[in-house]
């Protein structure tokens, strides 16, 4: 399982020019069954990523073509997760790639 911090960088204002790429790059993380939730970081300080089902390797590189991350909007933290124990409904991130 990964979480990844997107915090604004140096091109922050170039956000709403990229905003329609990062949408479809987000909808795209949704389609392939890796991204489980997407949502902004409070005080408009970027936005984190909750995933899973991919290795380390294929995400960082998910990551890396995010627009936001190619235009230096935003940059990127990635930590993984090995979860031990979750509620029922998330079982399936403890069998997770």
């Amino acid at each position: 399982m990964f979480v990844t911090f997107l915090r604004f960088a140096e091109n922050r204002t170039g956000a709403p020019d990229f905003m329609s790429a990062h949408n479809d790059w987000i909808a795209q993380g949704f389609a392939d069954g890796v991204f489980f939730c997407v949502g902004s970081l409070q005080a408009a300080a970027g936005g984190a990523i909750l995933a899973h089902g991919e290795s380390r390797d294929a995400y960082d590189a998910r990551i890396a073509a995010d627009p936001f991350v190619v235009q230096r909007v935003v940059t990127a933290e990635t930590y993984e997760i090995d979860p031990k124990r979750t509620a029922p409904v998330l079982d399936f991130l403890k069998s997770a790639a």
